[in-house]
């Protein structure tokens, strides 16, 4: 798989809605920016209300529940990250970790065990084991409410 990573924070970092696009594909990547998404994670309405007209019509859209209280769209994925990561990994800071997993789960854009690899390579140092408790997570908030997956 080729990938392309581009993020726009601006003033939007201290509080408003930042975003950063990842392209994935199996062929050569020839224009680093997103046109129409595939898949759109929000962690706050602001966010959702701002980036959610980017999504494709059959696109994904995960929030996380605790934050984004009007979801667009009838079959968006609500789950509540933040909530999560502070009460069941003891750290704020995993939540979007939280989510890779859902993301994975949902999608199969990456093997299971290619993923806890590289989050584990990743982690600061001291924090491997919290971060790979959040990954599990994710990947069990999909399988316990029974959504598909697509295999990778």
């Amino acid at each position: 798989m080729n990938v392309v990573q581009t993020q726009s924070y601006g003033p939007e970092a201290r509080g408003g809605a930042s975003r950063a696009d990842i392209v994935v594909s199996r062929g050569e990547i020839f224009y680093p920016k997103t046109m129409k998404l595939d898949l759109l994670l929000a962690f706050t309405q602001e966010a959702c209300d701002k980036y959610y007209p980017d999504l494709k019509a059959d696109g994904i859209l995960v929030v996380d529940s605790t934050l984004v209280t009007k979801v667009p769209i009838k079959s968006g994925y609500g789950f509540p990250f933040m909530r999560l990561a502070r009460e069941d990994v003891g750290h704020p800071m995993v939540a979007n970790i939280i989510a890779l997993g859902v993301i994975a789960e949902l999608t199969g854009v990456v093997p299971k065990e290619a993923l806890r690899q590289m989050v584990k390579d990743r982690a600061p140092k001291g924090t491997e084991d919290k971060n790979l408790k959040a990954l599990q997570l994710g990947f069990e908030l999909v399988q316990k409410v029974g959504m598909n997956t697509r295999e990778a």
